[in-house]
Parts: C-alpha cells; structure tokens; sequence
C-alpha cells in the first residue's frame, strides 16, 4: 500500500455514485484510474490524456451490476458454461486495499501501484464453496505500460482442491473497428462461441473485422499486436500464465440489446483478453497461481495489408515489470 509520501502517484477518491477510485499516475502524466469495485482499472490514459481503454457511456456503476468496459476480471470462470454468473462473481464483488503484499520488482521501477486483494465471503459460499485468496497488483511502469498482476490462492481448510478459469477482459478503446487488425493469432487454433465452442484454425494473415466475433485462440504467444491504423498506434498485449487469448466484439446487433452498451459503440473498441480458459488451473490447498498482463503503447502505420512495416514489433521477446 502506498504510503503518505507516495500520494503525488497514488490518489484515493470517490468515483462515479461514491464509490471508491484509486487514481494512478506516472512522472511523464500517464495515469490509470482503478475502482475497488471489481478490483477493475477504468481508464488508461497517456501523456496527452487520450484514452486508450474502451468505457461504454451506459456502463453502469450501480453493484451488483458488473461495469462494461475497462479491464474487468473473470473469476472464477470466464463465460457461462458453469451454474456461477456470467465471468464469475470478482468483477461485481468490493474488493479492499491489501496492507502486506507479496513483494515485485515493480517497486523499484514506478511507485504508481496499488494492490488490491478479494477473498471469500459467506454471500459466495452459497454459490461457490471454496475459501481463496485473490491479489491484484495495478501498477503503472516508467514509460507508462499498464501492468496487472494477479495471484491466486486456495485458502481451503477442508483439504479441497478447487478448478477455475480466468481472463482479464481488456476493452481496448480504438478509432474505427474496420481499420484495426490483430497480430500474432494467424494459423492457431480457435474456439468459435458463436458456433457452441466447435473448434477452428485461423485462416487469415491476421485478424481483421467486418462482423460479430467471439473467439477463444488456444496456445496464444506470449505477446499479441492490435494495430489502430486511423491513429497510427499499436497496443502491445503481452502475458504469462495466461495461455489463451480471447478476441470479442459484438458488432451492431448484439450492442442494440445490451442496455449498458451503446448502439454504435461496437465501432469504437475491441476486447482482447489474455486468459486461460481451454484447460482449467486446479489448485490444492496452499497451491498459489499468478498471471500477468501488461500492455503498452507503440507508434506503428501500416498500408497495403502489411502489419508493422517499420519492424517496431518483435512478437518473439516478452518482458514484464512486474
């Protein structure tokens, strides 16, 4: 936790209907704004203040609603295949500042972090019996990448072991869904949601977008490229512990019947979403996992279909700062 001398990077406020926002913010001005409701960063923004995260204009931030946009997380299952709601109960639980977290080398690298930690509750354990312990590090590094880093422990006293999925579902905020592409995905594995799951392999150079999409890749590189052709920008998507990638927009139809969502705004963002969902994690009791996700910011053009023509991208090196 932040101490008093480290308030000029980590401010706690009050937020859309009071509820509590921690405001992260890096020497150079990049900021990111983290809602202790779901643990869920809403806004990531860099030095010029342009947003990069996709927040609907209807999201509601009315518990138990979840909030649609940001960066929720999916625990303990992403979808709905489980008798548990849909993405599991951590995006719309109060989660509290954590006093005494495991240490991470992003202290000696920004001081723009705030961890937060959800455990069980005896409202959950109608639902979902298990005891756990989950730890979210938000952290922003020096040129102003957006790190999350989560751990996950099974707290169980009845010597049970516990299954789980997990995602972090990254809306990114984009100019003009028609012009944005995908890298890093072509020729793997996917599973279609709109198709019951049945399994495909990509086909394309790389992932562009004229329809509704909702897949799973499967055995995803540790670094994936969303390239904004309109603003010149690539977001770099990199993971670990988090084997899958999940890719979404729900295109004209399906955003006219969600009431948090705007009929048009299908235009404006993409989720790209590192996550493990194919194989579940089981943990025994006292077994802890972590996953990690950091995304950051390189200018980037492309014409004539050809991804990165000026080489910014190395799809092969993954580094975390966290």
């Amino acid at each position: 936790m932040a101490s008093a001398s480290e308030n000029i990077y980590v401010e706690h406020v009050k937020g859309v209907n009071g509820l509590d926002k921690v405001i992260l913010r890096e020497i150079r001005g990049w900021s990111a704004e983290v809602y202790l409701y779901g643990g869920q960063v809403t806004s990531w923004k860099n030095e010029r203040r342009e947003e990069l995260l996709f927040l609907s204009s209807k999201a509601l931030f009315q518990p138990p609603k979840p909030i649609r946009g940001g960066i929720p997380i999916c625990f303990p299952q992403f979808g709905n295949l489980d008798s548990l709601e849909q993405h599991g109960f951590a995006r719309n639980r109060l989660w509290s500042v954590d006093p005494d977290p495991p240490p991470c080398s992003s202290h000696t690298n920004s001081r723009a972090f705030i961890d937060l930690i959800l455990r069980h509750s005896e409202e959950e354990a109608k639902i979902w019996s298990h005891r756990y312990e989950l730890r979210l590090r938000v952290a922003l590094g020096p040129a102003g990448d957006l790190m999350l880093t989560s751990r996950i422990r099974n707290t169980n006293t009845d010597g049970k072991s516990f299954t789980f999925t997990f995602a972090y579902h990254t809306y990114f905020f984009v100019t003009d869904i028609s012009e944005v592409r995908v890298e890093g995905l072509e020729t793997l594995d996917y599973l279609d949601n709109l198709q019951n799951r049945e399994r495909f392999t990509e086909q394309g150079d790389a992932i562009t977008f004229e329809s509704e999409v909702d897949k799973i890749y499967l055995s995803t590189p540790t670094k994936i490229a969303i390239l904004d052709h309109e603003r010149k920008r690539t977001f770099e998507l990199r993971k670990d512990g988090l084997p899958d990638a999940v890719v979404w927009n729900p295109w004209d139809k399906k955003a006219k019947a969600m009431a948090d969502f705007g009929d048009e705004e299908y235009k404006h963002m993409l989720c790209v979403e590192a996550a493990c969902v194919e194989k579940p994690i089981t943990l025994k009791p006292g077994e802890e996992w972590k996953g990690r996700q950091e995304i950051s910011i390189v200018p980037s053009s492309y014409c004539s279909g050809q991804l990165d023509p000026r080489g910014q991208l190395d799809l092969r090196r993954v580094t975390f700062g966290c």
